[in-house]
């Protein structure tokens, strides 16, 4: 192995680390949820807002990281939002009322909101088109098998630890990740003011229809899974009347399975690129497929009552949605290209985490008035859709955008100067 690729699989392996780390501490409210409700007495509508909470700063901050991630080294960048989202989710286990626990949720959102931005611009910078499918299928994998173990030692640690424990540990744990980022993570410095210059303003890169598509695409794919994320713990339990044990075995294997398709698709897909297959054929194509079968997937979860369709079809929604992760993200820094890939991938988050405002309410709201969950999945499946028809119809080509070639913003309809 060459130098250059030493260093490529140590990026991309402390990148899928940090997202491990990422979505347990993200999730650690959902793998808890009962237990918290019971003790602070919430409602469904309660958790609900508590769920959203962290979203509403992680989508808004987004812009603010974004741009930070084209103007600064973001080896010092990401250290600072994951040294914040630690502590977030080690104060959340010390505080004991709702405000407060509704104050760390917030800051828990602005620290991680430097991640994906952060992902995009070391991966644009660091590796080649044919190259990017499978550190995103890592990543992907990282925060599937972060999920996963959330939920099959989570469910059983808080079961049988407590909730407050759990989450002190998990800050504890994941300041030591620090170490090895800050002494192996090579530098990837700030744009030189002439590549400042060149770079896209926020109006240029809203302006294309290939943003429009992608950001819509994960909006809608971000919908499914924020409603597994955020709500899946409380279904298994309360509707289908699992054990802890049961619920953390069967959020665990739909998780994993998320991580063997990101890996497994992301891999064919930069196989067949460098085999000659068009770039847009191959992510269009897996990305609207992957969409469709978790659409699908949960459309059979919210209309069955056998437990054991429900689990294999939960399953079969994560599989559609490793299938559609990789290849979305390497489309998204494909298209953006190393000068715009932060402020690109921080735009789009942005769009794509106003899901996570809407989902975990939503479902709240509507489990609340029916008193079950049927018509809140088939909402979800209808949405997972136009994500899929969104990566179809709207997204036209996967390939760098020539920013000289972008509209001149003085032409720009009067509603977006």
């Amino acid at each position: 192995m060459t130098t250059r690729h030493t260093a490529q699989a140590a990026i991309v392996w402390l990148l899928a680390s940090s997202i491990f780390i990422n979505y347990i501490d993200r999730t650690n409210l959902a793998i808890a949820g009962p237990f918290v409700s019971s003790e602070l007495h919430l409602t469904g509508s309660q958790f609900g807002l508590l769920s959203t909470a962290f979203f509403v700063t992680y989508a808004l901050f987004q812009l603010v990281s974004g741009a930070l991630a084209d103007r600064m080294d973001v080896k010092w960048l990401f250290a600072g939002g994951f040294a914040l989202w630690s502590l977030a989710t080690g104060m959340a286990g010390m505080v004991h009322g709702y405000a407060a626990l509704f104050a760390a949720r917030l800051i828990l959102g602005a620290g991680e909101s430097v991640a994906y931005p952060s992902y995009s611009r070391i991966l644009s910078q660091h590796f080649t088109e044919e190259q990017r499918g499978w550190p995103n299928a890592v990543i992907g994998a990282g925060f599937s098998l972060g999920l996963a173990s959330g939920l099959f030692f989570g469910g059983m640690l808080v079961g049988r630890i407590g909730w407050r424990p759990f989450f002190i540990g998990l800050c504890v744990i994941s300041l030591l990740w620090l170490i090895p980022w800050l002494l192996v993570m090579p530098r990837t410095p700030a744009h030189t003011a002439e590549d400042s210059k060149a770079c896209p303003t926020a109006l240029e890169i809203l302006w294309r229809r290939e943003f429009l598509g992608t950001a819509l695409g994960l909006f809608c794919a971000n919908y499914f899974s924020y409603t597994l994320l955020t709500w899946l713990p409380r279904y298994l339990v309360e509707a289908r009347h699992f054990t802890m044990d049961q619920m953390a075995i069967t959020g665990g294997v739909t998780y994993v399975v998320v991580a063997l398709s990101s890996m497994a698709f992301g891999h064919l897909a930069d196989s067949r690129i460098k085999a000659g297959l068009s770039t847009p054929r191959i992510r269009k194509t897996i990305s609207s497929c992957g969409l469709t079968i978790s659409a699908v997937s949960l459309l059979v979860v919210a209309w069955t009552t056998d437990p054991a369709l429900t689990v294999a079809f939960l399953i079969g929604g994560g599989l559609g949605f490793g299938i559609f992760s990789s290849n979305h993200w390497a489309a998204t820094q494909t298209l953006a290209g190393p000068l715009a890939s932060g402020r690109w991938t921080g735009m789009e988050n942005f769009t794509g985490n106003l899901a996570g405002m809407i989902a975990p309410v939503m479902v709240g709201v509507v489990v609340d008035r029916t008193g079950q969950y049927v018509a809140a999945f088939a909402l979800a499946a209808g949405i997972t859709l136009v994500g899929a028809a969104a990566w179809t119809f709207v997204v036209r080509d996967v390939r760098e955008v020539s920013w000289r070639a972008a509209p001149d913003i003085r032409n720009l309809p009067a509603g977006l100067r």
